[in-house]
């Protein structure tokens, strides 16, 4: 594995010697700035521009919370990641902020601000020193550098720590092939370290907060029945930015445990914290099956686990090993039932669209772009008008009797067509996801979310006659490799739909499925999410 010389430099025992000496003969090394790419010449005028251009001052912040070497390096390094993040005022209130040790890993390769960090206690424009005995400072500062040069012994050996610790994680991707003991690649944890990854980027949380329909129906059900959450202990399993959390705390809950495997855990530390809820809300980074629990057991488990397809991603397998490990008897799942739905849809301009599209493109053949574009499973909406049949549930889970081994499934169903086509273009899956009041609740075998919200219930639609959400559908089209055959209202069509993970512990999703039309003939393909 390759490493860059920077790394390799803080590794190398070697090179040991260098930290004895660790301060150059040149007072006035560039130091670049807290909150841009400005190189300053010394440390005294980029604290100076901090304070009157980012009203920042990094001596006031590290004084008023008595700050060590070792916290104001983190303090550094936590304020350049959240600069780094697109956030030019980070919250420093506390230093619990910045209190994990991956704030020990330098945000900026060399950073000479850290190998300066005592010329802070010199700086004037906070400081204001008046002036001392010089012997009496030749013995200060003597014992000052006697300190610096054991703190940053630690802080070398920190780093190293967490520098191995970070390279034995991805050396795991590769193990030894047991039947011809090469090493080769561990592709199911590589994708597993590449999903909680794409959960540390704001875009994908940004996407789920403003997907109304989804987050209000988590605030209703919640708001809306706090006497359920009052006092009560509840589990967040995948908490990203803490939302739901919140609305649990905010419903007086007693405790509420924020677990999630990705970095994200460190702003919803934060975002707690800056709403007052630090008291309540416990965030723990890690995953939920390998992550100790500050208690044995709890009432609620809370989680928005839903993806592409309801399956996608498998977050659900998590959530249920959650609920045999910590729900207590008679505890609560929220939300606590989801249906699958499927319907035969028609849709000549999607097609042209996605397929035909292909076939000149400003003039232009791109044959080789169709290759194995039937096997993909398109995510996108459906227009209401394409839907060629009344849907028909095809899977129903009750969260709180459900099991892993009812993920993995193949569902035999009839739909008819409620109007003429010209063909059948494919397929549209959807999903509809309840919020009942107790774990005895149940729903009906065909629930239908307007239904069951005008009964008092909470729940909410994915499907194509409801208001858009971030999931949208999943459109599956089928490769005719033939001419149009038109099919007839009232044709019902028999159907057998499966769902299984790619592989062994993948997060990846295949869709196969059969179907008679009657005398339209007869179809099967495979599709994959992934």
């Amino acid at each position: 594995m390759a490493h860059s010389e920077s790394s390799s430099g803080i590794l190398d025992t070697a090179s040991d010697a260098g930290w004895e000496d660790v301060e150059s003969d040149d007072d006035s090394q560039p130091i670049v700035g807290l909150f841009s790419t400005t190189v300053y010449p010394d440390v005294h005028s980029m604290l100076k521009e901090s304070r009157d251009r980012h009203n920042f001052d990094l001596v006031k912040v590290k004084k008023e919370l008595d700050l060590d070497l070792i916290e104001t390096i983190k303090l550094v390094n936590y304020i350049r990641s959240q600069v780094k993040a697109g956030n030019l005022q980070p919250n420093v209130s506390s230093k619990s902020l910045f209190d994990e040790d991956l704030y020990l890993k330098p945000t900026l390769e060399d950073d000479a601000l850290l190998y300066n960090l005592e010329d802070l206690e010199d700086d004037v424009g906070t400081v204001g020193n008046t002036k001392q005995n010089a012997e009496k400072q030749v013995v200060e500062l003597q014992e000052e550098l006697d300190r610096l040069q054991g703190q940053f012994s630690e802080y070398r050996s920190a780093v190293q720590r967490s520098m191995t610790e970070q390279l034995s994680l991805e050396d795991e991707t590769v193990v030894p092939d047991p039947a011809t003991g090469l090493e080769t690649v561990d592709k199911a944890r590589e994708a597993d370290l590449d999903y909680f990854s794409s959960y540390s980027y704001n875009a994908i949380h940004e996407s789920m907060l403003k997907d109304a329909v989804r987050t209000d129906a988590y605030r209703d059900f919640i708001y809306d029945n706090k006497h359920l959450f009052k006092d009560k202990v509840v589990l967040d399993v995948g908490c990203g930015t803490g939302i739901l959390s919140m609305f649990c705390a905010k419903a007086e809950a007693k405790l509420v445990i924020a677990v999630d495997n990705s970095s994200i855990i460190e702003k919803a530390r934060e975002i707690v914290y800056e709403n007052g809820f630090g008291n309540v809300i416990r965030c723990i980074h890690g995953k939920i099956e390998e992550v100790s629990l500050p208690v044995s057991k709890v009432d609620i488990i809370v989680s928005e686990w839903m993806g592409y397809g309801l399956l996608f991603e498998a977050m659900l397998d998590s959530v249920l090993w959650a609920r045999d490990h910590y729900l207590t008897p008679g505890g609560l799942m929220v939300p606590s039932h989801v249906t699958l739905r499927i319907s035969p849809f028609a849709d000549s301009d999607l097609v042209c669209s996605q397929i035909s599209f292909w076939k000149s493109v400003y003039g232009f053949k791109m044959s080789s772009m169709l290759t194995n574009i039937y096997d993909e499973v398109l995510v996108s909406p459906a227009k209401p008008s394409s839907v060629a049949a009344d849907s028909v549930v095809f899977l129903q889970l009750p969260l709180h009797t459900a099991s892993v081994e009812e993920l993995t499934f193949v569902k035999d169903v009839e739909v008819t067509l409620t109007k003429d086509i010209h063909e059948l273009d494919g397929w549209v899956v959807w999903f509809d996801v309840f919020f009942m009041p107790s774990h005895t609740s149940l729903i009906p075998e065909d629930a239908v979310p307007s239904h069951m919200k005008r009964q008092g219930y909470v729940a909410f639609t994915t499907g194509p006659d409801g208001p858009e959400t971030h999931w949208q559908q999943c459109l599956l089209l089928i490769n005719h490799g033939k001419d149009a055959v038109a099919i007839k209202k009232g044709q019902v069509i028999k159907v057998q739909v499966g769902y299984r993970k790619k592989e062994e512990k993948s997060r990846s999703l295949d869709i196969e499925m059969q179907w008679d039309e009657g005398d339209a003939g007869k179809g099967s393909q495979r599709w994959s999410l992934q």
